[in-house]
C-alpha cells in the first residue's frame, strides 16, 4: 500500500470509531463543566491558602 491509501484507510477507521462513541448530551456537558469549574476554584483557593501559610511560616523561620 502506498502512503495515500494508508492515510485514507486511517481516516476511514477513525470515522468508524467516532460513530461508536457515546457522546454526552448538552445537559451532561454543562453539568460536567460546572463541576470542573467549581473543583478548580476550590483547589485554587486551597493551594492559595497553603501558600500564604507556608510563606508566612518560612519568613518567620528564616528571619
Amino acid at each position: 500500500m502506498n502512503l495515500f491509501k494508508k492515510t485514507m484507510q486511517f481516516f476511514q477507521e477513525v470515522k468508524q470509531e467516532l460513530h461508536k462513541v457515546s457522546w454526552p448530551s448538552r445537559q451532561e456537558l454543562i453539568g460536567s463543566t460546572y463541576v470542573v469549574i467549581v473543583i478548580t476554584g476550590i483547589m485554587a483557593l486551597y493551594i492559595g491558602i497553603i501558600d500564604i501559610f507556608l510563606s508566612k511560616f518560612l519568613s518567620v523561620v528564616f528571619r
